[in-house]
């Protein structure tokens, strides 16, 4: 990856600029790896380690069911078979009942399955004669019908989830059934993040003519804290070389990933890009360092990528990714989403199935030049037959963050897309499985 400037560069893909960022990113360790944390304390984290069940789950064979429990072998098939009741099973009782030939119990879910018993027939299914015996009709179950097995969900010394899971509330839940208090997960990735430029104003700091509002450290740490990332904010650092050299050696120093918004655009008469070529040259590793690349992509065509080395550095390995990402509102949400994110996965050691890239009917026709991957900020419904649609929304200038706000969706048109008619199928990211 050498640094280069983006004047002499081709377009690179999409596919082929993350598959670049993922190489690199799997080339970088994190520096320190697992930490043990309570179940309570361990939700959007990642596992370092496979949680192997210390029991049987269930523990015992038991009632799927309310009902009654019996000898599920004594069922015809052309005649009702008649039970008496000789007692009563509560989950979580101990169990001291013996059943006979003829007989059954009235059992709770959970309960344990008194032995011999291998049968329920549910609550509601239950005819009762004039002496208060089970009438079970022909035909009404099977033998083995409503009965849970002892370890049927998870044996004992199987895995119950694996290492790079994102831990959701159920993952939570299904630790806590295992009898386990703690769990190892991945430290958490620490990123800085800082915009640049003479223009950027931080939040408390009065206007002025030729100014804006800094709205693009806030979107990002809104996006990383949803990840999962410890995030440093490094607040706004204007266009001069001192300056943005010691925000760099800073970054570098405290974290794992630096992404930075702002100075990486094609001709722009700023020092960031120059500061980011020097701290990152390496004559020895010159695929490493950072690059300054062109993606045929819209919005989001300029973005700086590579690695600085960490103070004292000594392998290969011992670099901080770095992300200079464009400056507009709506580029840097899109190539976070596209780029970022994934790496980010990848040295979580996240799986990164969790991406949900899906397909819905487009509800207009949408023009586009082949060559590029569009991204369009999109609504999804569902039409009366009960198909996903999706129509774009608002305006699709990069700086328009207001549109991206009211979005539910990226509409992923690819660069072989030559436009799209109104009906036609169209590959979304929703926000909910990104952001």
């Amino acid at each position: 990856m050498n640094p280069v400037s983006t004047t002499q560069q081709q377009d690179r893909s999409v596919a082929s600029a993350l598959d670049a960022v993922l190489q690199q990113a799997k080339a970088i360790q994190m520096r320190a790896d697992h930490e043990t944390v309570s179940v309570f304390e361990a939700l959007g984290r990642v596992l370092a380690d496979d949680v192997v069940s210390p029991i049987d789950v269930p523990p015992h064979d038991n009632s799927a069911m309310d009902g009654y429990a019996f000898d599920g072998s004594q069922l015809s098939a052309d005649k009702a078979l008649t039970l008496a009741v000789c007692g009563r099973v509560l989950a979580g009782a101990p169990l001291t009942l013996r059943v006979e030939k003829g007989q059954c119990v009235q059992i709770t879910t959970g309960a344990v399955m008194p032995e011999g018993l291998d049968t329920v027939i549910p609550k509601e299914l239950v005819v009762l004669d004039d002496k208060g015996q089970v009438v079970i009709a022909p035909g009404t179950l099977r033998q083995g019908d409503n009965r849970r097995f002892r370890g049927e969900d998870l044996a004992q010394g199987k895995a119950a989830l694996s290492a790079g899971t994102h831990l959701g509330p159920a993952a939570l839940g299904l630790i806590a059934s295992l009898g386990l208090a703690q769990v190892q997960v991945q430290r958490r990735l620490r990123v800085a993040v800082f915009s640049t430029g003479d223009e950027i104003l931080s939040l408390g700091q009065a206007p002025r003519p030729g100014a804006v509002y800094d709205s693009n450290r806030y979107t990002l740490h809104g996006m990383l804290t949803q990840l999962g990332c410890s995030v440093v904010d490094m607040g706004a650092v204007p266009d001069q070389p001192e300056a943005l050299e010691a925000a760099f050696r800073s970054a570098v120093h405290q974290s794992d990933v630096v992404v930075t918004s702002g100075g990486v655009s094609v001709g722009e008469a700023d020092h960031t890009k120059a500061v980011m070529a020097r701290l990152g040259a390496d004559p020895m590793h010159p695929e490493q360092g950072i690059g300054f690349w062109r993606i045929a992509m819209r919005p989001g065509r300029p973005m700086a990528f590579g690695s600085l080395p960490r103070p004292g550095a000594v392998t290969e390995s011992d670099r901080v990714l770095v992300f200079g990402l464009p400056g507009n509102p709506v580029a840097v949400m899109v190539t976070f989403m596209v780029f970022v994110r994934p790496a980010l996965l990848q040295l979580q050691g996240r799986n990164q199935d969790e991406a949900m890239i899906t397909e819905a009917q487009c509800e207009h026709a949408i023009s586009k030049k082949k060559g590029r991957t569009e991204y369009l900020r999109g609504r999804l419904a569902r039409s009366p037959s009960g198909r996903v649609t999706v129509a774009v929304v608002g305006n699709q200038g990069s700086g328009v963050l207001r549109s991206m706000s009211e979005a539910h969706c990226l509409i992923q048109l690819p660069p072989d897309c030559a436009g799209v008619e109104a009906g036609q199928s169209v590959h979304v990211m929703p926000f909910s499985g990104f952001l």
